[in-house]
């Protein structure tokens, strides 16, 4: 396996083992000799003979045999000279728990490079530093300062903090979950998430990654490696640290709108990794990935003994997209014939309140059956006459494992009987229906994503060279922001649509324009430093005359001089009024971590107060696209409510793919919009009616 000296070693050194109840070289020392471990456990501490009934030796020279890893527990100035003495020792793999390196500051910053680099040197695995360490429970190490040794299971865990390592471990430990690996990375000076991703998608031992991450180190490097997990088990993510935006002032719409929290959701969402938003959502999601089959489709038979929790169950399915099915005619006839005649088979499946375990057995197995059912979630509420443990060994015994059965024990006392069985059982559950659909939910996601036909990019005939120019141009003139002409020009040059329009730089130019484009016309500012120009009176729109188009001008030139007084104008842009349509915005901003994110949103309102917008990493294809419009709230209103006709969808979902194919094109595209974006009823022409255009120093490439 991957990492082997680092999770499955046959011999462990502990730098700084302690005699001291409490002390972190103490804990660990005891948790490698109590958790099991069968290879050689080595102390090494200069005052004592013996530590926890083990030899203990005053350094690894004076050991004198090669040791496969060391764990290193000693304080922060002393901790270089004690992993170069590792390496001499043989080691390949090297945990320091030791705090004081890059979380401190600059000189802990040099000596966490100084350790990475002579790690690297030496071809061996480094894990943290300041981190709790790691467990592997099917080779019984425990080489770790947590307080408790899981039994083995199918759960791997990593985490970039300890305090939240040894919270899953406390959680996973109350519950008798098992686990499989639990890996603390601390700073990340050279193991990081991408690594162990990689690692675990071809560990046998596990079935199921969790993580809890703070930062990605290389977004690019991050992606490929959790699809390429993604596509043998599930991984499930609970990203911390999302509110806060990026440094840099954005100035695009695109770019204000997408924070930490939009880029990592859509880096999630391409990776085909299961996004935990809670801490708990984290563990019920592996719960159910862990223990149960994947759904083949978004139907749901709901199975209970009450109807409120029933209603419950209902609606969190509903409104999580997934449909409350109706069984098949000849299912419910027989499942009626059998069922009190109070009782409903109707979707929920009603067993009344006396419901014993020989009811439930008769549901679970009609919707196991029913060939409409992808998936069964199974509610009990405590009453006089019902059975908790006999129900939970009943439905275990009538599972066939070829639907997943997700259970809600609803209550306390009466039911944690119930629920341990359950567990015990292999059957996930939880104390609400809500949170049982909610991992169902997660459950059809990722099984949808694994049934995702071939990712195919169309690649459109465009004229990148004539882009290529005009960047360049602005580049060398220092010219970050593109001009709306030119900006159009760009987007001409990869198949858009724009409107005629022409540069003028007097009232008489602009006349002159107007004229030979052809009246009515809009007149806009352009600036460099006037980015949205209708807020700051540099928009006209439908003169209809030489005279409307003169006193424009001079309107508009003149308030923009009051307003921005060291705005460098360059002109004023004429150009044909667009012909009425459904607007939308089109845009991307280039994340530091993954690269150019496009958005999509409705106009006006649903952008500027609602937030309603999409975001996907690009390239995208055309099925991406699509998505992108139908994850917006307002997606029925593009397809027509009311008698309206829909938007020319495909014409929304083809602009998304060459901004795509644009801005991987030319990474020197910071952001841009098209706002906005008119969208006319099928089969008419979709017109840019505005354009921006922000480029970078240097180009913005990603890791």
């Amino acid at each position: 396996m991957m990492y082997e000296a680092l999770l499955e070693p046959n011999s462990v050194a502990v730098i700084g083992a302690s005699r001291t109840p409490g002390k972190v070289g103490y804990e660990i020392l005891t948790n490698l000799k109590d958790g099991g471990f069968e290879g050689a456990i080595i102390p090494i501490n200069p005052s004592s003979e013996e530590v926890y009934g083990i030899k203990c030796y005053p350094d690894l020279s004076s050991y004198g045999k090669k040791i496969d890893m060391a764990i290193i527990v000693i304080p922060a100035p002393f901790v270089t000279k004690a992993v170069e003495c590792s390496i001499a020792a043989g080691a390949k793999a090297i945990i320091i728990i030791t705090a004081g390196f890059n979380e401190v500051g600059e000189e802990g910053a040099r000596l966490q490079e100084e350790i990475a680099a002579i790690c690297k040197a030496g071809n061996v695995d480094l894990l943290g530093p300041n981190c709790l360490g790691l467990i592997n429970a099917h080779h019984k190490l425990n080489a770790s300062f947590a307080s408790h040794m899981p039994k083995p299971g199918g759960i791997s865990v990593i985490s970039q903090s300890g305090a939240l390592c040894t919270a899953m471990l406390d959680w996973a430990v109350s519950r008798d979950l098992g686990l499989a690996k639990l890996i603390s990375m601390g700073n990340k000076a050279d193991l990081s998430e991408t690594d162990f991703l990689s690692a675990l998608a071809s560990d046998p031992a596990t079935k199921v990654v969790v993580g809890y991450l703070e930062s990605i180190d290389s977004g690019n490097a991050f992606m490929k490696a959790a699809e390429a997990a993604s596509l043998k088990k599930p991984v499930v993510m609970f990203k911390a640290g999302v509110t806060q935006a990026g440094s840099r002032a954005a100035s695009s719409h695109t770019g204000s709108m997408a924070g930490a929290d939009m880029a990592y959701g859509a880096a999630f969402k391409r990776s085909g990794i299961i996004r935990a938003d809670t801490f708990e959502a984290l563990f019920d999601y592996a719960m159910a990935l862990a223990m149960q089959p994947l759904p083949k489709g978004d139907n749901v038979a709901i199975i209970t003994n009450a109807g409120g929790p029933g209603i419950m169950a209902a609606d969190a399915v509903e409104l999580s997209g997934m449909s409350v099915c109706t069984l098949q005619g000849a299912s419910a006839s027989a499942l009626k014939s059998r069922l009190p005649s109070a009782a409903s088979v109707g979707n929920p499946i009603d067993l009344l309140g006396d419901a014993d375990s020989e009811r439930y057995v008769m549901a679970v197995e009609a919707a196991q059956d029913d060939d409409t059912v992808d998936s069964i979630v199974v509610i009990l509420t405590p009453q006089a006459m019902t059975q908790p443990v006999e129900t939970a060994k009943a439905i275990a015994a009538c599972a066939k494992h070829q639907k997943p059965i997700l259970v809600s024990f609803m209550g306390g006392l009466d039911v944690f009987s119930g629920r341990e069985e359950l567990l015990a059982l292999n059957l996930p559950d939880y104390p609400s229906p809500e949170r049982a659909v909610a991992a169902l939910k997660a459950m059809s996601d990722y099984s949808a994503w694994l049934r995702r036909p071939p990712r195919v990019l169309t690649r459109f005939l465009v004229n990148r060279r004539r882009v290529s120019r005009i960047i360049n141009r602005h580049l060398k003139t220092g010219q970050p922001q593109v001009g709306e002409a030119q900006a159009k020009e760009i987007l001409r040059a990869y198949g858009f649509n724009v409107p005629l329009g022409r540069m003028a730089t007097t009232a008489d130019e602009a006349i002159e324009a107007a004229q030979k484009i052809g009246f009515p016309i809009a007149m806009k500012i352009s600036s460099p430093d006037v980015i949205h120009k209708s807020d700051l009176g540099g928009v006209k729109l439908n003169l209809d005359s030489d005279d409307e188009v003169r006193d424009a001008f001079d309107l508009m030139t003149m308030r923009i001089r009051q307003r921005v007084p060291k705005a460098r104008i360059e002109g004023v842009y004429v150009e044909q009024m667009c012909k009425r349509g459904r607007e939308v915005i089109l845009g991307m901003t280039r994340d530091p971590q993954f690269g150019p994110m496009l958005m999509f949103g409705l106009g006006g309102i649903f952008v500027e107060v609602m937030k309603d917008v999409t975001f996907h990493i690009a390239p995208i294809t055309e099925r991406e696209a699509m998505q992108m419009l139908e994850n917006t709230k307002s997606f029925a209103l593009l397809k027509g409510v009311r008698g309206q006709a829909s938007a020319d969808l495909a014409a929304i979902a083809t602009s998304l793919q060459r901004i795509s194919q644009l801005v991987t094109d030319f990474t020197q595209i910071a952001e841009m919009d098209i706002n906005p974006f008119i969208v006319g009823k099928m089969g008419d022409e979709s017109i840019a009616a505005d354009a921006r255009i922000t480029l970078a120093e240097r180009p913005g490439g990603h890791e």
